[in-house]
């Protein structure tokens, strides 16, 4: 999947418009919004999408009985939808969204973790789509169902308890995509409930500071700055974290690109670390 990056992790909005009939590709619009956005997601889909863009929520292709927000799925449930939006075995999926990206990372980190390699984001997203004049339709698509078998990949994943013992072994540089505001506490977050504040020793890599003014990723020497900037070191493993596990994914996305494997994330992020009185947090 040639692009302007690494070929599997982005691709154009030109590759896609060129590619937009390939038997092979498949599109998925993974748009979401913060609460406080006040903005339907679904809705919007509706309304007009990339040609052939199924719709992928990420507030149902998760885990409900989690009392935490859009948490992973099992890996049946991942199996079942995916399957049903028919995406599968052998597609190249091309994920984009309505926002800044996180949520298209969020979902391009979802297919990796199960096993899908042939994932890309489009970069610039819906919004660069549109700016563009390329074509937009609000006709759903015609889904046949598709054979496809998820195998979750615990070592890209992080918890709550592998979490605190890291904050004894510094083993993993925990990397936190929120805002600087939020990261120190001095801006409410979204989610009512949750302290402010950090956890204890991550560095703070906003995943906006990663974006180009018309939402696509930096170019590799200035992701690579920034980071450097935040003072992580691209030689060791980081562990990203955010608000709700979907912002992180860009940071996680950026470190692809770069060539960096060593990443995980962890999925519960503030909205569980967050809502802990006996965690520790800075501020």
């Amino acid at each position: 999947m040639p692009d302007t990056l690494q070929k599997d992790a982005v691709v154009s909005t030109t590759w896609l418009a060129e590619h937009l009939d390939a038997p092979d590709v498949r599109v998925v619009d993974a748009s979401w919004y913060l609460p406080n956005e006040n903005r339907d997601p679904r809705a919007e889909y509706a309304e007009g999408h990339i040609p052939g863009a199924v719709y992928f929520d990420i507030d149902e292709i998760c885990d409900t009985a989690s009392p935490l927000p859009h948490m992973l799925p099992a890996a049946e449930k991942f199996t079942s939808r995916v399957r049903r939006l028919g995406l599968g075995d052998g597609a190249r999926i091309v994920i984009y969204d309505g926002g800044p990206l996180m949520a298209a990372a969020r979902v391009w980190f979802m297919f990796r973790v199960f096993g899908h390699r042939d994932v890309a984001i489009l970069d610039g997203g819906f919004t660069k789509w549109k700016a563009e004049g390329l074509p937009v339709e609000d006709m759903p698509p015609m889904s046949r169902e598709r054979h496809y078998t998820a195998r979750l990949n615990t070592m890209m994943l992080r918890d709550m308890d592998q979490m605190r013992a890291n904050l004894q072994s510094g083993r993993e540089q925990v990397v936190d995509a929120r805002s600087p505001g939020r990261f120190a506490g001095t801006e409410r977050e979204p989610r009512p409930g949750l302290r402010g504040g950090h956890i204890p020793g991550a560095l703070n890599v906003p995943f906006r500071s990663l974006l180009a003014p018309d939402g696509t990723l930096l170019k590799p020497d200035q992701m690579t700055a920034a980071f450097e900037r935040a003072g992580v070191d691209l030689t060791k493993p980081v562990v990203g974290t955010c608000g709700s596990g979907v912002s992180a994914c860009v940071v996680l996305l950026a470190l692809h690109v770069l060539g960096h494997r060593k990443t995980a994330l962890y999925d519960g992020s503030w909205a569980e670390w967050g809502s802990i009185e006996s965690l520790p947090a800075e501020k």
